[in-house]
């Protein structure tokens, strides 16, 4: 057992290097994923086996009371900023002066803007992770730092060493979690750092899981572990134990190499998934760098150029105003068209009524507009000197612009929201979240076409799509025959899609994908989540106690009592279609305990759904063949992975083959 448990995470943390470190994947998601089932499988029968490196202890759970103080053996030092050519040229020639030599190595790296950490191994376990606080004394945020996929829960080597860095957030992230809770009515993040900073400083774990932070590290508070002379072979030995550097560093032999590429990556910093601020400009070799020092507060050796703030000033034309499926209510700026990093920007963000009334916000203002986080453009504050006198303060509307009906402001939030359910502009955008991919994923029901319907009384709600015929359609504006059979038939079609696409798709307050798919797998059918109670649901992984109230509330409502019974009478899935291995005799799973791979193209389903069918039938589907894969399926234009079965002599199956197996769980697909 323990043998199998060690192969199980030391497998695991290989995948997870790749990925997240290297950025090049060994494997497709389908190894992974099944390697992380049956580790959970043999964690949860023997729960005195999990260790703190288990890949299995990054997905949170955990509520802090507080974070604890704790010291750094050696003080994490700030950096000093320089904000031109000049002060680069001058920090070049006092180094070289102090040194007494003509030239210098440099290693130029981004400045990523993110929150400084640091991170301790004992023996090459992650035993701590803290903030950077006052430089002598952080935080002890080891919790939080765990649901980071690119922090190695285990180094590749047994040392003992402390590594910091910098954790961020993802441009991407960034945009969906402030899009989130713009739609939950909560105050928006600024940036990506305060994002950052604001979710790993979270008590509830959970909470810092799911907004999928990254790192970057790029020092050693004791280099001499590594047994390296230079910054650049540090960054290189770090990645190799495990760790997460950014490889757009460079060795440059001169002042002037430091200029090139700092000209290179002022042009290019819009292109990157991830927010810098500057450069950083430090001597390479280390023996330079002990001979440098530091003063009390920064390293000599080093320094951070700044690059400027990127804003531009422009004509505010008007304010308007849009409500999302949960009734939030949103201002955004439209503007005279102006170029921003790199592109040109004609609407920008203004979050809630707050905001505007902070910064005194009125149309026709000249106003100053950046990018928060080189992403969503935002109005940073107005030109008073420009305003024309006849200028009067902008009033937020008392009543709904869809539906006129009066706007409140819930607790705890900073935005107005529309509470009526027959809201237009909710039931638009609700029917748009209900259509979307990873809800019921109707082709073809894209905003416009939904617009249109409601725009002409065809829908009021999601069940009213499945009433639609070919006659509501074909009058509507680019809709064809051709196209209206598809749509239709798109519809028909997701009617037999698994519970948890219609929970989402619902669009039940605080439910997201993943904690739909725990919900429907748990209940099975969506009758037996309807009488949940509070305390049922929170036993549930995935689910907390803002989201349990948030289900009890939703269905108790009368109306979505009286919706789930036109989804019924509609013959729309209330079921969990998904894999299951619940009430299924042993003489059923036969493919209990077998490796599977799939490769090559299947003709009569896809490698997906196939890979569901074996599931249910508890096999374990892998993507790539070893000595433990028990059968490969191989499709045509099957290639390395059949020639590797070969090899090992493992059987190969024909799809015709997989079939004779499938055929009682998947007459659907044969």
């Amino acid at each position: 057992m323990n043998e199998r448990l060690d192969e199980l995470k030391q497998r695991l943390h290989e995948l997870s290097y790749a990925y997240y470190v290297l950025d090049n994947p060994v494997a497709e998601d389908g190894e992974y994923d099944a390697l992380y089932a049956e580790l959970v499988t043999i964690e949860t029968a023997h729960p005195e086996l999990v260790t703190e490196d288990s890949p299995t202890q990054r997905i949170g759970g955990v509520v802090l009371d507080k974070f604890e103080k704790v010291p750094h053996d050696v003080p994490m030092l700030s950096m000093g900023d320089v904000f031109n050519e000049e002060e680069i040229r001058q920090f070049d020639q006092r180094v070289r002066k102090e040194l007494e030599v003509d030239q210098v190595d440099y290693t130029v790296e981004l400045k990523i803007d993110g929150l400084a950490l640091s991170l301790k191994f004992e023996e090459g376990r992650l035993v701590q992770g803290a903030t950077r606080g006052n430089g002598t004394i952080g935080e002890n945020i080891t919790a939080n730092v765990k649901t980071i996929r690119s922090v190695p829960l285990k180094l590749r080597e047994p040392l003992t060493i402390e590594i910091r860095g910098e954790a961020y957030m993802p441009k991407r992230s960034f945009a969906k979690l402030n899009e989130s809770r713009e739609e939950e009515g909560l105050a928006l993040f600024a940036n990506p750092r305060n994002a950052a900073a604001g979710s790993l400083r979270q008590l509830d774990t959970k909470i810092a899981a799911s907004r999928n932070l990254d790192t970057f590290l790029y020092a050693v508070a004791n280099p001499s572990v590594l047994n390296v002379e230079r910054h650049s072979e540090m960054l290189a030995a770090i990645e190799k134990i495990g760790c997460h550097v950014n490889n757009e560093f460079k060795v440059v032999h001169s002042i002037e190499g430091v200029m090139e590429y700092i000209a290179k990556w002022t042009e290019k910093r819009n292109q990157l998934p991830y927010d810098i601020d500057g450069i950083v400009i430090k001597v390479d070799r280390f023996d330079y760098q002990r001979q440098l020092g530091a003063t009390v507060k920064v390293p000599r050796w080093m320094i951070a150029y700044k690059f400027p703030a990127e804003e531009q000033s422009t004509r505010l034309i008007d304010i308007e105003l849009s409500i999302g499926r949960t009734g939030v209510v949103t201002p955004t700026a439209i503007l005279n068209p102006v170029q921003l990093a790199g592109t040109t920007v004609q609407r920008a963000s203004l979050h809630n009524a707050d905001y505007i009334n902070g910064k005194d916000i009125r149309i026709n203002d000249e106003v100053i507009v950046k990018k928060a986080g080189d992403i969503i453009p935002e109005v940073v504050r107005v030109l008073i000197e420009k305003r024309p006198a006849d200028s009067e303060p902008y009033v937020m509307p008392t009543h709904c612009p869809s539906c006129e009906s009066e706007l409140v402001r819930l607790d705890d939030e900073v935005a107005l929201r529309c509470i009526n359910p027959k809201c237009g502009a909710q039931i638009r955008e609700g029917l748009i979240h209900f259509a979307s991919r990873n809800a019921m994923n109707i082709e073809g029901l894209g905003d416009k076409v939904v617009s249109q319907l409601h725009e002409h009384h065809l829908i009021a709600d999601v069940a009213d799509l499945y009433k639609l015929q070919m006659e509501d359609l074909l009058p509507l504006e680019r809709m064809g025959e051709k196209s209206a059979t598809k749509l239709l038939a798109a519809i028909e079609t997701s009617k037999a899609n698994s519970l948890e696409m219609l929970l989402f798709g619902l669009g039940i307050r605080h439910v997201g994908a993943k904690a739909a798919k725990s919900l429907a797998q748990h209940f099975g059918e969506i009758e037996a989540l309807q009488t949940a109670t509070v305390e049922e649901l929170i036993s549930i992984d995935d689910v907390g106690g803002i989201m349990a109230d948030s289900i009890v509330t939703y269905f108790s409502n009368p109306q979505v009592v009286e919706l789930i019974e036109e989804l019924r009478q509609v013959n729309v899935n209330l079921t969990y279609t998904g894999p299951s291995l619940a009430n299924k005799s042993a003489d059923e799973l036969v493919f209990n305990g077998q490796t599977v791979v799939l490769t090559g193209k299947l003709e009569h389903m896809t490698r997906n759904e196939a890979q569901l069918l074996i599931e249910s039938l508890g096999g374990k589907v892998t993507g790539s063949v070893s000595k433990k894969t028990d059968v490969v399926v191989a499709g045509t234009d099957a290639g390395s992975k059949r020639t590797k079965a070969e090899s090992l002599q493992i059987p190969i199956w024909s799809e015709a083959d997989l079939r004779v197996y499938l055929k009682d769980e998947g007459d659907q697909k044969l």
